[in-house]
This record gives structure tokens, sequence and C-alpha cells, in this order.
């Protein structure tokens, strides 16, 4: 509330001390004491800004726009650049550019520089929230940005910029936006002004520039320092497409200089993007061409239907599954399918309309052995798996080429749903080890998930002391992960041995001490059948464990332990 009360006061003063004449100061006082709220003072602020006249009130409306309909914060450098591009210019002139000192003053206290973020806010929270239900401050601003942003981007400083990045990238600082956001804006709103820069961006240069190609796409695919190489096919329709500009993609198809199967340089159709943004209306449109070929995979073998299908998108599974040319069983380079993508991000609508597809195999392997059980095992994704475990021809305890089940794999993770399902079926093995000899319960055990723990050991089939191929039981394993909790659990079972070493001779003691688990090592110092001085096949003991690796807690608990 306190925040409330000092901006409320802040703009108040401001609005009061705007004023020209003493009498005007008086009545703008008289509105306040009569309680306008913070709206009434935003309102005032911003007839503030319209009346500083000329220059002033253009930068600051302007500035108030980019800062509250940008799709991410702006620094001061791309904000003072956006500002200064002139829509109808193909020259972007630097002296053009304001200081960020003038474009806060111009906007008369409701945006600030966050010095420690680097980037420009609204003054705060509720501004955003006022000025997106007061349509009347600006005309279209997502289709004026997106105009903004093609300017920049056909201006004659753009275009010729070299694949490397400019050694001053303070003098194309507004270039990484540009690149990543003018389609969003335009999808948003979509002007005939933006319409035809799209249009003459792609005309002129075949598709974006170098540098833009890359910072599209590398925030399309969430990709970090990476460089694509000097042959980068990208034109127009993979460009709208990607974005999903419905009107653009139609122009470009109607222009006729788009091969609609072209791969870019990652092997992506404009077919494939549109699919993995789940653009429906684009998907409709290329779909609806006769030279398509709506099952062309990238490089890595992924086809539309696949991408679409890992990315949940539903409508578009949909609309691809309706075309006979579409496999919608198909593996990609690793051997995974469609099915398995959907399952393994936990898209359940995606794996029924699969599912219905005689073609489809719900228990297909990938090139590891992975299914898409034991994929949706492993994300914990429990819908998934009820749809799969309905199907005769799903292996529950099918095992990946390590060794590991759909229940090793919850286990692991800790899904605690998923192994109460799985433990329910009668045709589940709670007790099958890897190819490493572990188990489910030891699995969970070094993970210290102690609800998994319980429910594992309350099955006759699982063995409390199973050995892996290490030697290693499941209170070793425990101690491997320090938890505390499962490894109280596991010594309250009947049998247990809580000294028992394994193959290398060392104890859950010395495996705890190795660790440095003080808590580990004082529970197992607890019980009389441990002993402390116990050296392994090396002869290290416990207490040279804990000095080799520093663990000066753990050296304190051994020393002064009473034995």
């Amino acid at each position: 509330m306190n925040i409330y009360r000092f901006l409320l006061v802040s703009l108040n003063i401001h609005a009061i001390l705007g004023e020209s004449t003493i009498h005007r100061r008086r009545e703008q006082l008289s509105k306040i004491t009569d309680g306008l709220g913070l709206g009434d003072a935003y309102c005032t602020t911003i007839e503030r800004i319209k009346a500083q006249g000329g220059g002033k009130s253009r930068l600051g409306i302007a500035a108030l726009m980019w800062v509250s309909h940008a799709e991410r914060p702006l620094t001061a450098d791309e904000l003072c650049h956006a500002l200064a591009v002139e829509l109808g210019s193909k020259d972007f002139n630097a002296g053009n550019v304001p200081s960020i000192s003038t474009v806060v003053s111009c906007c008369q206290g409701l945006i600030r520089l966050d010095k420690e973020a680097s980037v420009v806010r609204l003054i705060h929270f509720t501004l955003k929230e006022y000025l997106s239900t007061h349509h009347d401050i600006f005309s279209n601003p997502h289709a004026v940005m997106a105009e903004i942003c093609l300017t920049y981007l056909i201006s004659n400083q753009v275009k010729p910029l070299s694949p490397c990045p400019s050694s001053n990238p303070r003098e194309t600082s507004f270039l990484e936006y540009c690149s990543q956001y003018w389609g969003v804006h335009a999808k948003k709103e979509l002007s005939h002004d933006a319409k035809s820069l799209a249009l003459e961006l792609f005309q002129e240069n075949g598709g974006l520039g170098h540098q833009s190609t890359e910072l599209l796409v590398s925030r399309a695919l969430a990709l970090d320092n990476w460089h694509i190489s000097e042959y980068f096919p990208f034109d127009g329709l993979h460009c709208a497409s990607l974005f999903g500009i419905v009107e653009v993609v139609a122009a470009l198809i109607d222009l006729g200089h788009s091969d609609l199967n072209r791969g870019d340089f990652l092997g992506y159709t404009p077919l494939s993007w549109a699919a993995h943004n789940g653009h429906q209306e684009v998907v409709e449109i290329l779909l609806g061409q006769e030279a398509i070929d709506p099952d062309n995979p990238c490089h890595c073998g992924r086809t539309p239907l696949l991408r679409a299908a890992s990315r949940g998108h539903v409508e578009v599974v949909k609309l691809l599954l309706m075309h006979e040319d579409v496999k919608p069983d198909k593996t990609d380079g690793l051997g995974r399918t469609p099915l398995s993508y959907a399952a393994s991000k936990g898209h359940e609508g995606v794996v029924r309309i699969l599912l219905e597809r005689e073609e489809v195999n719900p228990d297909k392997p990938d090139c590891r052995g992975n299914t898409p059980l034991l994929h949706a095992a492993l994300r914990g994704a429990e819908g998934v798996v009820r749809i799969l475990l309905r199907r005769e021809e799903v292996d529950p305890n099918r095992p990946d080429d390590s060794g590991r089940t759909p229940l090793s794999c919850a286990a692991q993770e800790g899904h605690k749903g998923l192994v109460k399902m799985l433990l329910r079926r009668d045709d589940v093995n709670p007790g099958k080890p890897d190819n490493h000899g572990s188990t489910p319960l030891s699995l969970a055990a070094q993970r210290g998930h102690e609800d998994v723990v319980k429910m594992l050991l309350g099955r006759e089939e699982v063995d409390p002391e199973s050995l892996d191929h290490d030697g290693e039981t499941p209170l070793a394993c425990a101690a491997v992960g320090g938890s505390e909790g499962v490894v109280r659990i596991l010594l309250e079972q009947e049998g247990i041995n809580p000294d028992k070493p394994n193959y290398a001779g060392q104890t859950p003691l010395s495996i705890a001490a190795q660790g440095g688990f003080e808590g580990v090592v004082q529970i197992l110092l607890g019980q009389k059948e441990v002993n402390p001085n116990q050296a392994d096949n090396g002869g290290q003991t416990p207490l040279q464990y804990a000095a080799n690796h520093g663990h000066y807690g753990v050296m304190e608990l051994l020393q002064h332990h009473e034995w």
C-alpha cells in the first residue's frame, strides 16, 4: 500500500507543478483533495505529456507505447533507436536518436530507467493496466510497431550488414528486437503499410538478412551462441510461416516467388515452421497448395507432424493427419515417432488422436529402446501413462537398452502418482533391475524419494538388501545421495545390515563420509552394528575419506564418536 501512496503523491505533485498559473494549480489541488485515484493521476499526466507540444509530445507518447507494448523489456539504446526511426524513410539517421534522459523527461515520470537490469520500465504495473484499457491513447500500437521494425530492417544502414556482428553493437542496437519481434506485432495487428513493407523486405533481400535470421531462429528454437553457415536459405515464406502471418503467407504464395517445399539451413520447410508454432490458418493455406509435400522432414528427420505433436498443437495435428501423404508413425533420426514426442511432453490430446490411427504402434521403441510409455513415465505424465496402459500392445515392463523400465524411470524421478499406478498392475515387476543391477528401490533411494521408497518396500517382491553391480545396497545408494529420511526408513526394515560393504569394501558410513553428509553419518554412527573404523579394500577408513575431501564436520563426528 505504501508504494501506491508514494506513487500517487508523486504523480499528483507533478500534476500540480505542471500547471502554469496559481489559479490552475489551486484547481488541480482541489481535484486531488476531492479524492481522485491513481487512474486520474495517470490521465492528468498523459494530458500533460500531450500538452508539451511538438516533438516532446510525440516522443513521450511514442515512448509510452513502446515500453507498454513491447514483447520484452527494452534497453535504453533499443528504445531510443526505435524512437529515431522515421516511417517512409530508408535512411536511419543516428543524429535523430534522442538521449534516454530526454525520453524519460518527455514521459513526465511515467517511465524509469532500471539501471540494475539496464532496461526501461513503466513506473508501476498499474500503469500498464491503465494504458491497456484506454485504447484512445495509442492508435493501433502493434501495427505501428511492426511498421517501425520493418522500416528499420529495410533501411540502407541494416541491409548491407555483413554476416559478422558489428564491431560496435550500439550502432545496430535495435536489430535484435526488430528481427525477433516484428512478426509478433504484425500478427497481432497487420496494417496495409506493414504488409507492403514485409513484401518489400522479402522481395529485395530474398528474406531476412544473415544476422537477422540468426537472431530470429535463435529465439524461435531457444538456441544460444550459434551461427549459421554462409549459405542460409531462409526466404520470406519461411519467415512469415514462422510468425504465422496469414496475409503475408498468402501474398507470397500468390506472387509465386517461393518454393513451398524448400528447406532452410535447418531443413525446415515453411510448413514445418507453421506446424512447430501451431499456426493453424497458415498450415491450412499451405496444405491447400497442390505442390505441397506435407511429410517433408528437416535435416534431423522431423516431419511437420512430429513437430506439431511434440509441441501439443492438437488442431494442427488433426489437419496434417487428414492429408493422405502424411505418415503418422514416421520416425526421425533418433527413431522417435510423433507419439513418442507427444508422450514425452505429456500432450494427452495429441496422444489420443495419434492412437486412433491403425498405423501407429503404441509400443514402438526408439533407437535407445525407449517406448512412448517409458518417455511418459520419465516425465511424470500420468494422464498419458494411463492412456497408454489401456492398450494391449503396450508392455508396462518393457525396458530400454540400459534395462530401465517405466517403473524404474518413475521411481528415479520421484513421480509418486505414477509409481502407485504402475504398482497396481499385476504385470509390473517392482524389483526388476536395470543393466547395472539398480532396482527401482535403489534408484529412488539414491534420489531421496521417501514416499516412493515406502511404496516399493510395501511389496514382497522388493528386496531391501538387493545388490547392484558395484555391490551396493539401497542403503548404500541412499548414503550416496545423502538422504537422511531414506536412510532412516531403510534402517527400520528387518534384516538390514547397516555396515554392509560394497565390492570395493566401502560401507554406507564411508560413502556418506566421502560425500560429507553429516546427518547420514550421525544416523549410521547410532547403529551398534556399524564399525566406524572399517577400512575398504584400499585401507581407507571413513575418517580418511572425510579428511581427503575436507569434510571437517564429518571428521569431528567420527573423532568424537565413542566406540
